[in-house]
């Protein structure tokens, strides 16, 4: 499990997260996932309680991810602010936070996903995923390289972690 989690950190991690760090995540989601009263047990300082909705392990990699990473926010303008905040002021947006504001979630989050589908061409443009449980807030993703989509779905499938695009699954929400 390990090899996995440090393929699926590093692939959502695009560059934020160096070697030593995705390793250190992974080994430790894979102790947790692995035996988690060990785990708590060896980390007494892990604030993780049977009340979460997710596995321990699932838990340490949500909590390892730097906010450049994961995206949380209650509404779509609060987690594309927080999405072209990562990008830093050198990346120009066709589009603003504050225009998503009064848009419905569906045509916000089409919104965001056309803006990121045309940056870094090379690799087919990002992908908006929804990433595990949202925990404290309405709205929990990564991005994703489009090439990288259907691998990503696959390793977070083996280890257990929920996913999905975020267009496609709202999409899909929506229209059932």
């Amino acid at each position: 499990m390990k090899n996995q989690l440090v393929e699926l950190i590093g692939k959502i991690s695009s560059g934020c997260m160096g070697e030593e760090e995705i390793e250190r995540v992974a080994d430790e989601a894979a102790q947790a996932f692995a035996d988690p009263q060990a785990f708590l047990a060896a980390n007494p300082d892990i604030n993780y309680d049977d009340t979460f909705t997710i596995p321990l392990g699932e838990w340490v990699v949500v909590g390892s991810l730097p906010e450049t990473v994961l995206f949380q926010a209650d509404t779509y303008a609060e987690l594309f602010q927080q999405i072209v905040d990562s990008f830093g002021k050198d990346v120009s947006f066709n589009i603003k936070p504050k225009q998503l504001a009064k848009a419905e979630a569906l045509t916000a989050l089409n919104r965001i996903q056309v803006q990121l589908s045309s940056m870094n061409p090379e690799t087919g443009g990002y992908v908006l995923m929804n990433f595990s449980q949202p925990l404290d807030d309405e709205l929990q993703a990564v991005l994703v390289y489009s090439c990288d989509l259907p691998r990503v779905l696959e390793l977070c499938a083996a280890v257990g972690i929920a996913a999905a695009a975020s267009y496609e699954a709202l999409r899909v929400a929506v229209h059932v």
